[in-house]
């Protein structure tokens, strides 16, 4: 694992990426359907699948983690596949859910602290975010 990304730059990322697709998709939402909500199920639905089909068909980037230059890579450096970004989405929500959200928390905590910058998600899913950009090819 090289170039591990730690706290302050993911924390950008997922503010940039909040901005930038959650923001428009709750105006857009909101202005149809008069519900300005991030639950709206709409609005859930094409963030889960934004989230999940992204980083498989864009080398571990989100829009948010490319401007911030980092990305979701397996543990060996390879590109992240489907599997890798169910665990990471929805097993790791469940256990962040179950964990009445202190796992958010140690998550964080482990990001700021660990020398490899991993959090729970990316231990579930095999993953961790880097700096280091994709192999050309």
């Amino acid at each position: 694992m090289t170039q591990p990304a730690g706290f302050g730059v993911r924390f950008v990322a997922n503010i940039v990426d909040w901005l930038i697709i959650n923001l428009p998709l709750i105006i857009i939402t909101g202005l149809v359907t008069g519900e300005f909500s991030e639950e709206n199920t709409f609005v859930s639905s094409i963030t889960f699948l934004y989230v999940l089909i992204t980083p498989v068909l864009w080398k571990g980037y989100v829009v948010g983690k490319r401007i911030a230059g980092i990305r979701i890579v397996k543990k060996d450096g390879s590109n992240v596949h489907i599997g890798n970004m169910l665990m990471r989405t929805i097993v790791s929500g469940i256990v962040y859910g179950l964990t009445l959200g202190i796992g958010i928390i140690v998550s964080a905590f482990m990001v700021g602290i660990r020398e490899d910058k991993r959090a729970i998600h990316d231990f579930i899913a095999g993953t961790y975010v880097t700096h280091a950009k994709p192999e050309e090819g």
